[in-house]
Parts: C-alpha cells; sequence; structure tokens
C-alpha cells in the first residue's frame, strides 16, 4: 500500500534538502561526540598518572574538570541541534507541508 501523498512528499525536492542537511549534520556531531568521549576513554585507558594529577593543594585530579568538559561538551552539541532543528528542518518541514496542502 503506497500512499500517494507520501510520495508527494518523498519526490519534493526540499523533502531531499531537507534529508540530507539533517543526515549531513547529525552525522558530523555523532563524530565529535565519538571522539570527545572515546578520547577521554582513551586517556583513562592509556594516561591514568595525567588523569590522576592533583589541581592545587586539594584532592581534585585533572581527570574530574575533564570528565565535567565532556558531559558540558553533549549538552552544548544537544542545544545546538534542537536550535538548528527548531530554526532551519522546522522551517523545511513546513515549506514542505505547505506545498503538499495545495
Amino acid at each position: 500500500m503506497s500512499d500517494p501523498v507520501v510520495a508527494r512528499i518523498q519526490a519534493n525536492p526540499k523533502y531531499r534538502e531537507l534529508k540530507s542537511k539533517r543526515n549531513s549534520f547529525g552525522t558530523i556531531l555523532l563524530i565529535l561526540m565519538l571522539v570527545v568521549y572515546y578520547g577521554y576513554i582513551a586517556l583513562i585507558a592509556f594516561n591514568k598518572e595525567f588523569l590522576g594529577t592533583p589541581l592545587g593543594q586539594g584532592v581534585t585530579t585533572i581527570g574530574v574538570p575533564i570528565g565535567f568538559g565532556v558531559i558540558i561538551f553533549t549538552i552544548a552539541i544537544t542545544g545546538f541541534y534542537v536550535q538548528r532543528a527548531n530554526k532551519e528542518f522546522d522551517r523545511l518541514t513546513a515549506e514542505i507541508l505547505a506545498e503538499e496542502v495545495k
């Protein structure tokens, strides 16, 4: 069962543009996240001495702010994706739907 509306939307050049932009943007953010996360894991695995270096005179080591940075980075790229989705991707979606309702 093929819905003609779905077929028209999939044939729309703006739909292909939306799909392409969303996929490439998501892939870039995925690669960035994997580099940051697995970079941190690699530091844990291969350079424990560096991560165990104390900060100042306290018991906090350099690994704590780096780990916190990984969490902040995750939140930041999520916000970046949501911001772009709300502006560009939602606009393209609305344009596609407006063309197909006519």
